[in-house]
């Protein structure tokens, strides 16, 4: 099966570390070579590989306890932070097998098989069964569900990797029965380390190029802390040098216009039904309410480079409009409404010019959240049980038998009224006097707050 491989730790195949490959077999990629044999290889995630850690205990082949189920692990991070390596790496310990599944296309069917073969081996071979599932996320309810029976029996070490937050695309049973560990994205630092490496090590370039600083610099960068792109990234700058450099016997010189050349611009991170997607979407937000014009225009760049729907950008633009700007300044809501409008006519790319505009009118406006505030307040007395009844003047008498219930008796009329306002009680008997809006000092406000004190002293005092 292409989704499926599975080899004995002592049965490993190194031939492809080999800087020239095994004769007649493609070379594998950089980042494949320079896979970490052990934990003193890996590159950042020290925080996870102290002394004593889950996963050095996994990673070193500690024998479990008898009678102990062994740990089963979920990885969660940005990809090309190590979750496939330390997989990898926990399945050298002796006495191990190895078998790998992708989310993508592997099913029940196949998480069953492995179940079955991974209880055969324990029980016949006394041989552990380290099962790598890239993707988990991907699974649906029932394809995890598959996968209990095996880890809370200990018949494999479930060992997930997930870009997503597994608090909302792992199943609760699954995610109880496993170690919950973080990966951080690696730092530059990391990745000039990993790329050092990569250029002196047999596995890697072994020493055929030497790399420029402001070429190191800028990959680096390019890789925004996943390994595998840098790693990437560094392999096809080398073949941009070399293929411009004469045979020689001396290691060829990696510049920047080599880097430059080979990778014009780094890949986003950002899923748009991961966490991520929540995370820039909040930054974005608290960007606009914070005046952050700057870091707003950033936040839309990211998101509409990285596919985002523009709708939902415009939605988002909507709701803060009303919540964050308020009635400081009336015209915001008709700058995103209309955006939003404009940007569904007109399409992408020229409706980020559109969202843009949008941006920075809220971002810039001044700010209320006075409304947002009232609502609030108002919803909270509602589920109170506060405001029972309705003033017998406010209701409709507009249905026979109306009047002689007393309905729209004594009421006043406000266009007949001085100014257009009549002195009258229009909330419930237990709300008379409460105040929900408050307006605030900032732009339309101010002028807002005047008039509603006027307001509020002609309807309430007459």
């Amino acid at each position: 099966m292409n989704d499926l491989f599975s080899v004995s730790s002592d049965e490993w195949d190194d031939d492809d570390a080999a800087p020239g490959g095994t004769p007649g077999r493609p070379r594998s990629p950089l980042a494949v070579r320079m896979r970490p044999r052990s934990v003193e290889e890996v590159v950042g995630q020290q925080h996870l590989l102290g002394p004593g850690s889950p996963l050095r205990t996994l990673a070193g082949g500690a024998d479990v306890p008898p009678g102990s189920a062994p740990t089963s692990v979920i990885l969660w991070g940005p990809p090309g932070t190590g979750k496939t390596t330390l997989a990898h790496v926990i399945a050298r310990g002796s006495g191990r097998k190895f078998v790998e599944l992708s989310a993508i296309t592997a099913g029940v069917k196949d998480v069953r098989r492995v179940m079955d073969e991974a209880l055969t081996s324990r029980d016949l071979h006394r041989t552990t069964t380290v099962l790598f599932l890239d993707e988990i996320h991907r699974f649906n309810k029932a394809q995890q569900d598959a996968l209990l029976p095996g880890v809370e029996n200990g018949w494999v070490v479930l060992i997930a990797a997930t870009t997503e937050n597994p608090s909302f695309s792992v199943v609760s049973p699954l995610l109880s029965r496993s170690l919950l560990q973080t990966l951080k994205p690696l730092t530059a630092e990391d990745i000039a380390d990993l790329l050092r490496r990569a250029v002196r090590d047999d596995r890697g370039l072994a020493g055929a190029v030497e790399l420029d600083e402001a070429a190191l610099e800028h990959l680096v960068r390019l890789a925004a802390g996943d390994a595998r792109r840098g790693l990437t990234a560094l392999e096809a700058a080398a073949g941009v040098a070399q293929s411009g450099t004469g045979v020689d016997g001396g290691p060829v010189r990696v510049e920047l216009v080599h880097a430059e050349k080979a990778v014009d611009v780094a890949a986003l991170r950002y899923d748009r039904a991961g966490d991520q997607h929540y995370d820039v979407a909040s930054a974005f937000i608290k960007s606009l309410r914070g005046s952050d014009v700057d870091a707003a225009l950033h936040y839309l760049a990211r998101m509409l480079e990285a596919g985002e729907d523009p709708r939902f950008v415009a939605r988002r633009l909507m709701i803060s409009a009303s919540e964050d700007v308020g009635m400081a300044d009336p015209t915001a809501l008709q700058t995103a409404v209309a955006a939003a409008q404009a940007v569904q006519l007109v399409g992408m790319p020229e409706g980020r010019i559109i969202l843009a505009q949008a941006v920075v009118h809220l971002a810039t406006a001044p700010k209320s959240n006075a409304a947002y505030n009232g609502i609030n307040a108002a919803v909270a007395d509602v589920r109170a049980g506060r405001g029972q009844g309705i003033p017998a003047h406010l209701r409709d008498a507009h249905y026979p038998g109306a009047g002689q219930l007393g309905h729209g008796k004594g009421y006043l009329y406000s266009h007949d009224a001085p100014h257009g306002v009549a002195a009258q009680q229009y909330a419930p008997d237990d709300l008379v006097n409460t105040d929900y809006y408050e307006p605030t000092e900032y732009g339309a406000e101010r002028a807002i707050a005047v008039r509603l004190e006027r307001l509020r002293g002609i309807i309430r005092n007459g």
